[in-house]
């Protein structure tokens, strides 16, 4: 191989993509928005809930019921009247509705079982199933507090104290960045490097390529360095002015030592593009494959959903892709601070798949060109 032949090559392929706007924005769009969104979308958790209330009963057990609710589990209580329950609901303005009854003070303080009724969207499905419970929680403290008249302090067997490492606030936020900028790393990679070689054949450029003393592997190493550099600038800037700068996500580790991470991963995914789009042929299908090929990379990888919570077949089949491993890097450099000393294997690993993947995916695009 030239080294001449690459460079140029890989100059005219980010020529290419300066003039394709839609990937650009892809790019920008991935990097900044994506990631602001992913961090400031709902959590899992229970986070600022609208509930409405109709009052029914105007009592002071009813106004303790109400004043129960704050931020930052809900937000403030609306009152509303029953007529308006339904109609907010479907509207999607409410996705707690809680309807005391008259009388409900009255029943209570003579021994009877009065029933609040609790409308709930199920549409939200991140918060519908954990508000139902916290909702009860409140009603049934508050109105227990109200029949005894103190508050008594639940006594426990066992004293559990908590200390959180690597994320002492809990705030989901900070995983969410991380995650969509290692999840739009490696969908980047794949997408610029498929695309830019089915780009090639519907361009017709290929066939100029072929009569050119180049040989294949000049001409997929020029792909691989070249939208490689792209996404790995473009992760290296997300990460420091959207996930550092404006979520304000401190990183425990080194920047570099995870770009280099990044490098590794991106050898391994661009060369998966590659073959990717020998195996499609037309941006059709590799849009198809991509989707059949991105989705299990993605959700089986650890990033979204524990490893230990899948099934050990599961578990076993993921450490062949290159994102299992550098999921684990990832989390270690930036939320554990881990060193060079902690993650070398995940870079043996990577380094390996990237070359396996690299040898397949060579021999598929010479096919591609004969």
């Amino acid at each position: 191989m030239r080294v001449a032949n690459i460079f140029h090559l890989g100059i005219k392929e980010l020529r290419e993509l300066a003039r394709d706007p839609a990937l650009l924005v892809l790019i920008v769009f991935a990097f900044t928005i994506s990631v602001y969104t992913s961090s400031k979308a709902i959590p899992e958790t229970l986070n600022r809930a609208a509930i409405a209330i109709v009052d029914e009963d105007q009592s002071p057990v009813s106004a303790r019921i109400i004043a129960a609710f704050n931020p930052p589990y809900f937000q403030k209580p609306r009152l509303i009247s029953q007529m308006e329950m339904d109609s907010r609901m479907d509207a999607g303005l409410d996705t707690f509705a809680l309807n005391i009854p008259p009388n409900f003070q009255r029943d209570l303080l003579a021994g009877r079982s009065p029933t609040i009724q609790l409308n709930i969207d199920a549409t939200r499905m991140t918060q519908a199933f954990t508000g139902g419970g916290y909702v009860q929680s409140i009603v049934t403290s508050e109105v227990n507090e109200f029949a005894r008249r103190y508050r008594a302090a639940e006594s426990l067997p066992v004293d559990i104290v908590m200390r959180t490492r690597f994320n002492q606030e809990l705030n989901k936020g900070w995983f969410g960045a991380i995650a969509e900028v290692i999840s739009s790393i490696t969908m980047l990679s794949i997408v610029l490097t498929g695309a830019a070689l089915i780009r090639e054949r519907e361009h017709g450029t290929i066939e100029h390529l072929l009569v050119m003393p180049i040989r294949p592997t000049e001409i997929m190493v020029s792909k691989i360095w070249s939208m490689g550099l792209v996404v790995l600038v473009a992760s290296a800037l997300s990460l420091i002015f959207v996930v550092q700068g404006l979520l304000h996500v401190p990183i425990q580790g080194s920047v570099v030592l995870f770009l280099t991470g990044v490098a590794l991963q991106l050898f391994a995914t661009a060369s998966l593009g590659i073959f990717l789009a020998t195996v499609a042929g037309s941006m059709p299908k590799f849009g198809l494959l991509l989707m059949m090929v991105l989705l299990p990379l993605q959700m089986l990888s650890g990033a979204e959903t524990p490893r230990e919570n899948m099934p050990e077949i599961i578990q076993a089949i993921m450490l062949a892709a290159p994102n299992t491993h550098f999921v684990i890097l990832a989390q270690a450099v930036l939320f554990r601070g881990a060193g060079i000393e902690t993650i070398w294997p995940q870079i043996v690993i990577l380094l390996a798949i990237g070359s396996v993947f690299f040898f397949f995916a060579l021999q598929r695009f010479r096919k591609f060109l004969r």
